[in-house]
């Protein structure tokens, strides 16, 4: 049997949460400041920054000490060249604007759905094994032709490692290309694990039991 393939990755897609629960496509509007310099795509990682915007997270290995925040969908800014409000896949980077909102998946159960390359943009699979184990990110810069993300899951990185950033909890049948060798997988955000001084790293941040 003949199974689609998966010809690059495209970030991060929500397809449900925790408990076999719908995700019903809620989004939470979070600033972005004006001029902020690196271009998000939509399925990217964002954080939280002192000044209470947010920035592309491209952490790899593991989210940031404060976790992460969710994932980019989209926003909308007031274009300074037009005056007009614009809505876009994707934040280009460096817009002067004082209304930049971005539009987050913010839900700490989410459960996001991502392609598997063994580096950059290439192409892997798993096996079933995978299932259980954590998984580090790798974080390609967005394809500016449509604004959707190129972020992947490394596919040498599975590991019972803690601290790396997402777990694994299933394989997607659809596009694999053989009985055990899946293109995509679905994951959740790791737990926030002590660095040994007390205090927490990784996780969303939301559940950071010191705050954000």
């Amino acid at each position: 049997m003949a199974y689609p393939t998966i010809s690059a990755p495209y970030g991060l897609v929500p397809v449900g949460l925790i408990g076999g629960r719908s995700y019903a496509g809620s989004t939470r509007q979070m600033r972005i400041a004006s001029n902020y310099g690196t271009a998000i795509g939509k399925g990217d990682l964002v954080k939280r920054v002192n000044d209470g915007t947010i920035e592309r997270d491209g952490s790899t290995t593991a989210l940031p000490a404060t976790g992460t925040l969710g994932v980019f969908m989209g926003c909308q800014y007031t274009d300074p060249n037009t005056s007009q409000l614009t809505f876009n896949n994707q934040y280009p980077g460096s817009i002067v604007a004082s209304d930049i909102d971005a539009f987050i998946v913010d839900d700490p159960d989410i459960v996001l759905k991502a392609a598997l390359c063994s580096s950059g943009t290439t192409m892997a699979t798993v096996g079933r094994t995978a299932i259980g184990n954590k998984i580090s990110i790798i974080s390609n810069t967005l394809n500016t032709l449509n604004g959707s993300s190129k972020l992947a899951l490394t596919s040498g990185s599975i590991a019972t490692t803690s601290t790396l950033p997402f777990q694994i909890i299933d394989v997607v049948e659809d596009t694999k290309t053989g009985s055990d060798a899946f293109q995509e997988v679905l994951v959740i955000y790791s737990a926030h694990e002590d660095n040994g001084s007390n205090v927490s790293i990784g996780g969303h941040a939301y559940r950071n039991p010191v705050g954000l």
